[in-house]
């Protein structure tokens, strides 16, 4: 099996993964009603694309992105092709 890894993760994802939001529709709330900074700017676009390094301010915290930890939880998968 052939390995692609995305080092990302969506802002919403990171959100629920962290335990600021216990379900997705919170965090789009939180997202567009504009309570959320992505390295000091205002983000209102919950599928943002977060690299390690992002530092995500949220009701006074700041948490940066580090999807080291996470090695696996970003691997897909594809089944080789045989001809």
């Amino acid at each position: 099996m052939k390995k692609i890894r995305d080092n990302t993760i969506k802002l919403n994802q990171f959100l629920k993964l962290m335990g600021i939001v216990p379900t997705g529709g919170q965090a789009k709330l939180m997202i567009q009603g504009g309570d959320v900074q992505v390295n000091g700017m205002l983000e209102t676009r919950r599928g943002r694309r977060l690299v390690p390094g992002d530092k995500v301010t949220i009701e006074g915290q700041t948490l940066e992105v580090d999807l080291n930890n996470n090695e696996d939880q970003d691997v897909v998968d594809f089944p080789e092709q045989t001809e």
